[in-house]
Formats: C-alpha cells, sequence, structure tokens
C-alpha cells in the first residue's frame, strides 16, 4: 500500500483501507503473505477518529501498524503529526502538532482554533496518511473521518462557571474485559499492569490538569467488578489520593457493586436475603440517595442497582427524598446521576435489551417528576459503556446522556463545562502510553465491532446546550 492510496478518500465504495489495528487486524492475516513487505514503506496509519472538538481544540487519535514475518498487522512505533487549515483557505493542511516520540498509539490535540470555524486535517505517520477503520461510527457518510473536515462548537454565550468530570464503569479487580455472558463473546485478557487500575490512574491524571482542570468528579456506578471487600477499599483509595469523598468527588453504586451471597462477602455488612454488602463498607449505603451543592449548582446520585440482576430499579425511600428536594427548590439547576440508563430508547438500542436499563414504572415516574422540576438539565449514566444521547419519553427537558467507560475503549471520561447562558460537553480518551495501549487492544472486543457500539457519533461527544444558568455562583 502506497502514500497515494493510504490518502485517498475513505468513503464510498471504492474505498481502500485495512482493519483496525488491533480490533479486526488482530483476528484475521493479511490476504497476501509478504506484499506488504516487499514495498517500501510497510507502514498502515489506521483506526483514525476525531474523538474531542470543543470551541478552541481538537483531538485525533489513530494507530499505526505493519506486518511481522507471519503476515499478521501488529503495533510499530512511529510518530505523530497533525496538519491543518481552515476549509475556506486555498492552502494545503499545515502541521500544528508534531511528535517525534515513537510510539504506535497516536494522540495528537490542538488547542489554537477558532470558535465555530471548518477545519481540513490530515493525521500522518512516517509519511504515511491516517485512514479510518471499517467502523461504522467512522463510516457514516458526513463524518469527520470521511470528509477530512471537523466545525469547532460555539461556546455558550457568558463566562465560563464550573468543570465537571463525568465518568462511570472502572471495573476494579476484573481480569478479562469484554465479557456479557460467561465467556462469550472471547474477552481481552490484561497485557498491563491491572488494566482498571491503569485506565483509571491515567483519567485522574488528566483531570488535574490544568488543560482538563475539572473541580467536581462524578462516578456514576461499575467502581468495582464484583463488589470485594479488597477491591472496594482498594479504588476508594485510589480516588482519595486525588480528592475527598463527598466534596471532590461522588460516586453512585452500579450493578457490578451490588450486595453479594456466599462466604468471600460474609464479613460484610449484611443485606437482605442472605447478602453482605463490603462496597458499603467503602462508600455509602446501598439505596442511599447522594445530595450536594456548589455555587448554586444541586447534585443528586442515584443509587438504582437491585440487589440481584443487571437491570434498574429505585426504591421507595429513595424515590420520595428526591421527590421532597426536587419539589422544594424545582427550578435550581440540577444534575442528576445514576448507574442505568433511563429512557425507552436507550433500552432499545442497547446491546442486553430492554431489562438492562431502569424499570418501565420508575423510568416513568423519574421523568414525570423532572417535568415538573424544570431546574433539572441532565441524567448523567453508565451501564452500557457507550457515548450516547437518547430521547426523554416525557416532555421534559433534560438531556438524557451515557458516558463511555473508564476501563476499555474507547476509555475516558466527559467535561462538563457550565456556562451562564448554557452547557458545552466532550468526551476525552485518556492518554497515558499505557492507557493508549489498552484502548487500542480492546478495539477488538465484540469480534472487533465494539468501535461501531461505544465510540458514539460525533454529535453524542461533543456538543452545546443553551439553558439560562445565570444565576449561577
Amino acid at each position: 500500500m502506497n502514500r497515494r492510496a493510504i490518502g485517498q478518500s475513505c468513503c464510498g465504495p471504492s474505498r481502500r483501507t485495512v482493519l483496525g489495528a488491533l480490533g479486526y487486524a488482530a483476528l484475521l492475516p493479511l490476504a497476501r503473505a509478504g506484499s506488504a513487505r516487499a514495498q517500501p514503506n510497510p507502514l498502515i496509519a489506521t483506526d483514525l477518529e476525531v474523538v474531542t472538538i470543543t470551541d478552541r481544540s481538537v483531538i485525533v487519535t489513530w494507530t499505526t501498524v505493519a506486518p511481522d514475518p507471519a503476515a499478521r498487522l501488529v503495533p510499530v512505533d512511529a510518530d505523530t503529526e497533525l496538519r491543518l487549515a481552515p476549509a475556506d483557505s486555498a492552502r494545503a493542511p499545515v502541521p500544528v502538532h508534531a511528535d517525534p516520540q515513537p510510539t504506535p498509539f497516536h494522540y495528537a490535540e490542538f488547542n489554537d482554533l477558532e470558535p465555530g470555524r471548518t477545519y481540513r486535517f490530515e493525521a500522518w505517520s512516517n509519511g504515511v496518511r491516517a485512514i479510518p477503520a471499517l467502523s461504522l461510527t467512522t463510516l457514516s457518510p458526513g463524518t469527520p473521518e470521511c470528509t477530512g473536515e471537523f466545525t469547532t462548537l460555539v461556546p455558550p454565550p457568558g463566562r465560563p462557571l464550573h468543570t465537571l468530570a463525568l465518568a462511570n464503569d472502572v471495573h476494579y479487580g476484573e481480569e478479562v474485559s469484554g465479557l456479557i455472558v460467561a465467556d462469550l463473546p472471547p474477552g481481552v485478557r490484561q497485557d498491563v499492569p491491572p488494566y482498571p487500575e491503569v485506565m483509571l490512574a491515567a483519567m485522574l491524571d488528566d483531570l488535574r490538569r490544568p488543560d482538563r482542570a475539572a473541580e467536581r468528579l462524578l462516578i456514576a456506578g461499575d467502581l468495582t467488578s464484583e463488589a470485594s471487600l479488597e477491591d472496594s477499599r482498594a479504588v476508594r483509595a485510589r480516588l482519595d489520593t486525588w480528592g475527598t469523598l463527598g466534596s471532590d468527588y461522588f460516586v453512585v453504586r452500579g450493578n457490578h457493586d451490588r450486595p453479594h451471597a456466599g462466604p468471600d462477602y460474609a464479613g460484610c455488612q449484611p443485606a437482605p436475603a442472605d447478602h453482605h454488602d463490603c462496597w458499603a463498607e467503602a462508600f455509602l449505603p446501598r439505596q442511599q440517595l447522594i445530595e450536594d451543592e456548589f455555587g448554586g449548582l444541586r447534585l443528586f446520585g442515584l443509587d438504582t442497582s437491585e440487589l440481584d440482576g443487571s437491570g434498574g430499579t429505585i426504591d421507595r425511600p429513595q424515590f420520595d427524598l428526591l421527590a421532597e428536594r426536587l419539589r422544594a427548590d424545582p427550578d435550581r439547576p440540577t444534575l442528576v446521576f445514576g448507574h442505568h440508563p433511563v429512557t425507552v430508547e436507550s433500552g432499545l438500542t442497547n446491546l442486553a435489551g430492554p431489562g438492562f436499563v431502569l424499570n418501565g414504572r420508575d423510568s416513568a415516574e423519574l421523568q414525570s417528576l423532572y417535568e415538573r422540576s424544570p431546574g433539572v438539565f441532565l441524567q448523567h449514566s453508565g451501564h452500557t459503556h457507550r457515548n450516547r444521547r437518547t430521547r426523554p419519553d416525557t416532555a421534559c427537558a433534560v438531556e438524557f446522556l451515557e458516558v463511555a467507560a473508564v476501563k476499555e475503549y474507547p476509555g475516558g471520561y466527559s467535561l462538563l463545562r457550565l456556562y451562564e447562558g448554557g452547557y458545552m460537553l466532550n468526551f476525552y480518551k485518556t492518554r497515558t502510553e499505557a492507557a493508549r495501549r489498552w484502548s487500542a487492544t480492546t478495539r477488538a472486543e465484540y469480534f472487533g465491532r465494539l468501535p461501531d457500539y461505544t465510540l458514539g457519533t460525533t454529535a453524542d461527544r461533543n456538543h452545546v446546550v443553551l439553558r439560562d444558568f445565570s444565576g449561577l455562583g
């Protein structure tokens, strides 16, 4: 494959490409052994993704691979170069980010763009232009990866107020990623130090850097793999190095964090039906509403875990307390987070079906409550491990947002930036070398189809919503 072929348009029936670096390509040998090695430059730059687009920045990632002696595509070190030019300019894109440090897992960020402007871009490694993998998300008509163009967001009016990080699905203690039922589909075993630890450390490192600068971290469940006392205490200790529970960071329980039965859990707090709650030893009792307020912004965290099962429920005492708080001040700007998605659309579009989200009765009651509480503007959920916005089932003016998992591809978090006139929301991949390696490796999950399900559209990951937050401090 020569440089000209790499640089051709990636969309349409005549597109020439390769399969994902560690996804499809890891499962299939090259069609003609030795053919790529015979060419002057056997390097392939693939898995191109325009992950993050803010008002002034863009983040582009890709992977470089080449055939080994057995004609299998393996990661290969190369340099990293991002080229940009305004789309209304006649000049070709010029280098704006150049990193000579060799790596197979490329992460290029540029932060000096104009809001609301369209740019042409190219990503290069060792003289080879990067192209997308065979992913429905990046090959859909009109995507930046297909068109070679992106448009920066226009931020809400007014001054910036607060920045919150939204994250979920750490799965501390997990050893095989990508399993749904028993040992299916084939999972990916860690080839780095325990990957939940690597991915959580990468996120926490990101959030304290000046270019992210998160004031609060909200983790919407599944902090652990199976809620053992050891894993619950370990993830709590790691989070405590970042901040203080209840003021800097907030957590709610996911289905993996629920009470468990069996001798391994017998030393923890008793729970109904012979279960024991080890997660509560490190964090909070089951079905407890989390409340906080800062600068006039109100936060509610919902425990939506069932005692047994992967679906979602809200027990009556927690529901009644939430309703009481909202009735007392229905117009206050309010963000809600809980593990299970809420809407019918989410139930119909996630891989596990309607039984995987909040049950229908509680969903209807919750959305009815939001209709009477116009200050509620966003509900952040995890559980599905994907980036997706879904429509409410009632007339409530609430964004229902699912954020991709911390622990696997695409491996990251969302930043919610509040302004006087609304908010801007962006998804970020974590960027340490170990995190980028693991994220690329786990593209192979779900028989290589994980990117189609979890990455989400550009608009799911990056968007602006106008609301009146002028009363916030």
